[in-house]
């Protein structure tokens, strides 16, 4: 048996020797003479084939009488190495693990750990490459039934036919022909003895192309035409030319310094455009990576409880606008930018006449929240801006002073291209809305302007100053009592205009919300006397808007703490909001007719959308903590709304997607603009059912 024991290599066994004994020492075995022969011979083996004769009953007794024993049982002798370990009983009982010999390489490392994008760490590789390879070569045997060696043996076979062709034809001709035919074939045979096997069929080929014949061509012009000039000068001539042409030198030459001074300061890359339009670029990329969040809740965040809250949604903060030079001034107009709907502009001022002071103009980009692109300082405060809506890079400001002022904004330079002065007639009280009108019929750029002097003025960029043109004066309406005889001696004075708003449909239709708290329809055709006023509002007007999709519906907001919608054909509002707080400002949303946001002097921006619930709104959130909202505008895109308060700062909310739910499915022979003007005409006719009623 062998056995193997703890960490020795040698192999140890035992020897085991049977020996065939009786229990008692037997005597030595005598020979017994053979009853045939005589003679001695030995006992049989019992597995001897010869039968045995039986025994008699004295033959079984020995010498002594007694008879013989073969009831016997081996004795066992265990044999033990010198050199064999000594081992106790325990020792020898443990089974030890026997030695397998498996595939795995030694060599090979057990701890290889790999980068995990997907996890961002270190994890361990637990699949080892356990194979080696000892011996590798290439090799360029084809196997018979591939199509390349049945290839190989198609040129084969084809050049043994033609062989076999050749020696035919050289058997058929003369014996001259025969020997020259046998020097040629032998010469073949000792080429075909070189040639090697083609195993990539490779053949080469050469060609010979005819040189082109060299042409020569020449051409004879007429000579230049001569003409002989002959002038008698004097020396103060010749003194004069020579005078004339020093100058010139100089000239040319300051002019080539000015230039290499300008080159120079062109070519160092610190100053030049392209720094800083690198510089533009990283600087936005460093922000949008350290508001990776931000940007990714604007771009994909959706609300999911909206899907189990019918009538109700919520606003989401993105970002807060703001800078070191508006913290103390208030939030007075913001415009997004037609062209670029990440681009808009903010206008900061203030609305105390005590705290009056120099005012801004920032614009923001939503591609760097950290820093305005543009700025742009007035010596009084912005009351009003707004981007002209095909020549996007042209802004127009109205100031507290009654100052009107158009910015370039490509413009590096920190000035105005236009400005009114008292000269050309400038308002004497603020401008609280200034607003963009399409080309007249001379081309010529032009837009509207509203104060609380009573007077609406369309303003002409000429080429060299803004021309003012007076389209309204606001009349006080209701001055003298009707049958007053003595009519002249009433006050005659004028309405202080607040804001003002032309119909997309009718452009020559506009409405202007007064300080006295009245709305007048007017037009620019006819400016004698209102086409309509619309008495609602018991304070100051703030805002009026038409709808964008339906052409006679506009809502107006007001400091009496309501929001109001009117149809400009019926002088009484159709709808009315009371929203507890005095209300800054109220937009239409431009993807639905029937929902529209205000803010308050609360701090609360309240969204409705009347064709899901008439009377509540579906969101009445809270975004600033101490301030005052003044300002609101939602973007012509993306769901997001802009809100401005009183100390400076602009924040930017995404709407939740029960709060922006536009056309879903149009009806065929229809388009959204038709739906959306359906919608508004079922407000209009249940307004007009309850009016009737009541």
């Amino acid at each position: 048996q062998r056995r193997v024991h703890g960490e020795t290599d040698t192999d140890d066994f035992w020897v085991c020797f049977v020996c065939v004994t009786s229990r008692e020492e037997m005597p030595p075995k005598t020979l017994r003479p053979s009853p045939v022969s005589g003679k001695a011979r030995p006992k049989k083996s019992p597995t001897s084939p010869a039968p045995e004769p039986e025994k008699k009953e004295e033959d079984r007794k020995d010498d002594n009488g007694d008879e013989e024993n073969f009831n016997f049982e081996p004795v066992i002798i265990h044999m033990k190495p010198t050199d064999q370990l000594a081992l106790s009983e325990k020792e020898l009982e443990e089974e030890m693990p026997p030695r397998l010999l498996t595939a795995n390489n030694p060599q090979a490392p057990s701890n290889i750990a790999t980068f995990s994008f997907k996890e961002k760490q270190f994890k361990k590789d637990d699949l080892v490459d356990q194979m080696v390879i000892h011996f590798s070569m290439d090799g360029c045997i084809l196997h018979k039934d591939s199509d390349e060696a049945k290839l190989q043996l198609e040129v084969v076979e084809r050049k043994r036919i033609e062989e076999e062709k050749a020696s035919k034809m050289v058997g058929t001709e003369t014996d001259q022909e025969a020997e020259e035919g046998e020097e040629k074939s032998s010469q073949l045979d000792v080429g075909s003895k070189k040639t090697l096997r083609n195993q990539f069929n490779f053949s080469e080929r050469a060609a010979q192309t005819f040189n082109n014949a060299i042409r020569e061509r020449g051409v004879a012009t007429e000579p230049p035409p001569c003409f002989e000039f002959s002038r008698t000068v004097t020396q103060w001539e010749i003194y004069d030319t020579y005078m004339d042409d020093l100058e010139r030198q100089k000239h040319a030459k300051d002019k080539h310094v000015k230039e290499d001074k300008k080159s120079s300061k062109q070519e160092d890359p610190l100053y030049s455009a392209s720094m800083k339009h690198s510089l533009k670029i990283m600087e936005r990329m460093v922000n949008q990576n350290a508001e990776d969040e931000i940007f990714f809740d604007f771009k994909y965040w959706e609300d999911q409880s909206d899907q189990f809250r019918e009538g109700e949604g919520t606003l989401l903060p993105l970002w807060r606008f703001s800078s070191e030079k508006s913290k103390r001034k208030q939030v007075t107009s913001i415009c997004w930018n037609p062209e670029y709907p990440d681009l808009f502009a903010v206008g900061f001022g203030s609305y105390d006449f005590m705290k009056q002071g120099a005012g801004l103009i920032c614009c923001y980009s939503l591609k760097n929240t950290s820093h305005p692109e543009y700025t742009f300082t007035t010596e009084s405060g912005v009351m009003s801006l707004d981007f002209h809506p095909q020549h996007s890079a042209l802004l127009a400001v109205g100031l507290y002073d009654g100052t009107v002022l158009v910015y370039d904004v490509r413009n590096k330079h920190n000035r105005p291209i236009y400005q009114s002065t008292v000269r050309t007639n400038k308002h004497t009280d603020p401008v609280w809305q200034v607003f963009w009108q399409e080309e007249d019929l001379a081309k010529n750029i032009n837009f509207f302007s509203v104060s609380s002097d009573g007077r609406v003025t369309n303003w002409v960029l000429m080429k060299n100053k803004l021309e003012p043109e007076e389209v309204m004066e606001l009349k006080l309406a209701g001055n003298h009592r009707e049958g007053d005889p003595d009519e002249e001696t009433s006050l005659c004075g004028l309405a202080g205009g607040m804001c003002f708003d032309f119909n997309r449909t009718s452009e020559h239709l506009f409405i202007v919300g007064t300080e006295e708290g009245k709305i007048h329809k007017c037009s620019k055709a006819y400016s004698g006397q209102y086409l309509e006023t619309y008495e609602g509002h018991h304070m100051a007007v703030y805002t009026v808007k038409w709808n964008p999709h339906h052409p006679r519906v506009f809502i107006s907001a007001s400091a009496d703490w309501t929001v109001k919608i009117w149809d400009h054909n019926v002088k009484t509002p159709i709808m009315s909001f009371d929203l507890a707080n005095a209300v800054g400002d109220v937009s239409w949303a431009p993807s639905s007719s029937t929902t529209f946001a205000a803010v308050t002097s609360d701090g609360r921006v309240h969204v409705y959308d009347l064709h899901e619930n008439k009377h509540e709104p579906l969101c009445s959130q809270k975004v600033v903590k101490k301030s005052k909202l003044t300002r609101i505008a939602f973007n012509p895109k993306e769901p997001i709304v802009l809100v401005g308060d009183d100390r400076g700062g602009v924040n930017c909310l995404k709407l939740s997607p029960n709060l922006r739910k536009s056309v879903a499915e149009v009806p065929e022979l229809q388009t959204a603009k038709d739906v959306h003007i359906a919608r508004m005409e079922a407000l209009l006719s249940v307004a007009d059912r309850n009016e009737t009623s009541a």
